[in-house]
């Protein structure tokens, strides 16, 4: 699971970093501003593919999930662009743990004596 989610963020890290150019540029909002938020936000990206295997890893993503499509008021087209990423968050999540049960299955399989 965790590559996967850690693909997503690192994706997100970048999107962030050109939504906030965008930002600057059409909000009404100072440089300083959108930066600053921007910054947090590409922050959490890096600190939360280290921090996914943690307790509450996994749902500080799905909150940076909603934070990325709520910047859609500031930004349109990161309504849709985040509802994407929610929906690649989403399937890193759920197949990456198919991916780890499987592992974990095999992994036992191989390490269980043969009773034939």
């Amino acid at each position: 699971m965790r590559t996967l989610c850690a693909s997503t963020l690192l994706g997100e890290f970048f999107v962030i970093g050109f939504a906030g150019l965008v930002a600057m540029r059409t909000s009404d909002l100072s440089t300083g501003t959108v930066w600053t938020v921007c910054g947090v936000a590409m922050a959490l990206c890096v600190l939360l593919c280290g921090a996914l295997t943690r307790p509450g890893g996994v749902q500080l993503g799905w909150a940076l999930q909603l934070a990325l499509i709520a910047s859609g008021f500031v930004v349109p087209a990161m309504f849709f662009l985040g509802a994407c990423f929610a929906g690649l968050w989403w399937a890193s999540v759920h197949f990456g743990r198919k991916v780890d049960e499987a592992k974990a299955e095999r992994a036992r399989l191989e390490t269980e004596p043969d009773t034939a």
